[in-house]
């Protein structure tokens, strides 16, 4: 892909972008707080996870030292959605120096990983094969992580952060309305993994609220991680022990596989919108580009002069411009060349705000077509993380749909993801969530998948907002209607809360939680051309904000979900 503006072009095995100045668009960077924060706060999806975070940072750790407590704890209470065998991506800023970095905890392809390994003889995806059982598991991310945050970034010791986490595996906690939700969903999955079923079901049964669920195997893991660090989860007997239960049982990991597991620091992507600065997800993760060139399409309108009907096509339109770049140019950079440049320049958002009328939908039939598939769990996680020095983290994690791969490796409590279900298994087949992609995010050995997770950063003149969410293709829509909603003065309670939109290329559908739209603007928007369908769309955002001239912080968890925010 080229631009007028720029030049793809390859330097010794490693492409580049150029940009003439023509391409850039400088805008002044807001003003910074003049000091620290008066108050520590986190947001998670579950309250036993901000407490695990609270106890780290009253224990004289920084908000890094939280992120790895928040990260352990949601491992044991909402499994459902991250854990030891997932992965994901912590977005840091430390206040000394005002670096911002992206920590890439992404699982990675098995190096026995092959184009076609989901396929029948009949060159067609077996159903389910890509997302139930072992050998849809990539090799986990989320060890290292907390390993890396330790060792480079935080105060204590690792065995200190995770030992909240520990806690929490062997005494138990109550078994609470969404958790049990999606152990019922699950019952016939757990079938097939003995482990699982031990781990979660009373005499084959779903049990009842509040029943305490402990999980001792999950606990010892976590031990090995307290003891010997990353090192002893990627290496040595553990890691020995976990290969063979996985080939035992139809994967195809080897210890060579684990052993060749490694964090991957990235710069952030940086745009500016309204004056904001926006930090954000780069690839693997789509997630900042869609939002980036999202927002730069939306710069071209003066939103606030327009009818609400008006308002929210433009943000439809734009989702739909973004999301289809989304599906055939992005990837992990390190196998291919993605254009980020390119597609995050407001001169290429110009362009595609050109091909948007303002009195008429764009059949997303009449966009130049893309050819396969890509996405995220609707049971990714996402905290974010402030403390009293001004360090923050946003950070989603995932093992992608409920339960991951649905198995869990005997003798270990671990859930192992289904993050193979996020590349491009076939041309032209969806994946898990109707998202279409191309060759970018085709199947290679070692190779990351691509994803939608969009922790971020805004800081504008007002203030500063920390936001992410799970929920697969919609994780992007979600975090831009929250960056929105926040620079037009919503409280961060207010931005959790709010009904939501979505549009993602295809299918061509405007998808609207109940309570979005009024039926006035129902009427306009299928007026003009706009196929609706109501939805219950699966977030749960976990903001925080921070006033710069009064000094207030605030943290809200998504009503949707059971997290809590706390200031402190």
């Amino acid at each position: 892909m080229r631009s007028p503006a720029g030049t793809l072009f390859c330097r010794a095995g490693a492409w580049v972008v150029t940009l003439s100045l023509a391409a850039l668009v400088f805008a002044p960077a807001p003003a910074r707080a003049l000091q620290a924060p008066a108050h520590e706060a986190i947001a998670s999806a579950h309250p036993a996870a901000t407490a695990a975070g609270e106890a780290i940072l009253v224990a004289g750790g920084n908000a890094f030292d939280a992120a790895v407590a928040v990260s352990a704890a949601l491992a044991v209470v909402e499994p459902s959605s991250s854990g030891v065998g997932g992965g994901g991506f912590y977005l840091l800023h430390q206040a000394a120096g005002g670096r911002d970095v992206f920590v890439d905890a992404r699982e990675a392809a098995p190096l026995a990983a092959s184009r076609d390994m989901y396929l029948g003889s009949d060159g067609k995806p077996v159903a389910d094969r890509s997302r139930t059982g072992p050998l849809a598991a990539a090799i986990p991310g989320e060890p290292a992580a907390w390993a890396w945050l330790a060792k480079r970034y935080g105060r204590l010791p690792l065995a200190t952060s995770l030992a909240p986490a520990i806690r929490l595996a062997r005494e138990g906690f109550p078994l609470y309305a969404r958790l049990q939700s999606g152990i019922r969903y699950n019952v016939d999955r757990f079938g097939a993994s003995p482990a699982a079923a031990q781990r979660f079901l009373v005499n084959g049964k779903v049990p009842e609220i509040g029943t305490i669920i402990r999980q001792p195997e999950l606990a010892r893991t976590l031990q090995v991680l307290a003891d010997g660090g990353g090192e002893a989860f990627y290496h040595g007997r553990f890691a020995s022990s976990l290969v063979a239960e996985v080939r035992k049982a139809g994967g195809i990991w080897t210890e060579a596989d684990l052993a060749a597991y490694k964090v991957v620091e990235r710069e952030p992507l940086v745009g500016n919108y309204r004056g904001a600065r926006i930090v954000t997800a780069p690839p693997p993760s789509a997630g900042g580009v869609v939002l980036l060139d999202t927002l730069n399409i939306l710069a071209g309108y003066d939103l606030a002069a327009q009818t609400s009907v008006t308002a929210k096509h433009l943000l439809v339109e734009a989702m739909r411009h973004a999301y289809r770049d989304r599906a055939e140019y992005l990837g992990d950079p390190d196998f291919v060349a993605v254009p980020v440049a390119e597609l995050t320049s407001p001169l290429y958002a110009a362009g595609q705000r050109a091909s948007i009328r303002p009195d008429r939908a764009t059949p997303s039939a009449t966009l130049r077509p893309i050819a396969a598939a890509v996405g995220d769990g609707p049971t990714t996680t996402h905290f974010s993380v402030l403390d009293r020095e001004g360090n923050r983290v946003a950070a989603t994690i995932s093992i992608n749909l409920w339960f991951g791969s649905g198995w869990v490796a005997p003798g270990t409590g671990v859930f192992l993801n289904d993050t193979m279900d996020d590349f491009s298994v076939a041309t032209g087949v969806p994946n898990a969530f109707n998202l279409v992609g191309a060759d970018a995010n085709a199947i290679a050995p070692g190779k990351r998948s691509l994803s939608s997770m969009t922790p971020t950063f805004v800081e504008s003149d007002k203030g500063l907002l920390i936001i992410g969410t799970p929920g697969g293709s919609t994780i992007i829509s979600m975090v831009t209607q929250g960056v929105l909603g926040w620079l037009d003065g919503e409280s961060a309670a207010t931005v959790v809360a709010k009904r939501r939109l979505h549009h993602q290329y295809l299918p061509d559908q405007l998808m609207y939680e109940p309570g979005a739209l009024t039926d006035t603007e129902i009427a306009g928007l299928r007026a003009l051309g706009h196929n609706l369908k109501e939805w219950s769309l699966r977030g749960n955002l976990q903001v925080i904000t921070w006033d710069y001239a009064t000094g207030a912080i605030e943290a809200a968890a998504d009503p949707r979900g059971a997290g809590v925010g706390l200031v402190y």
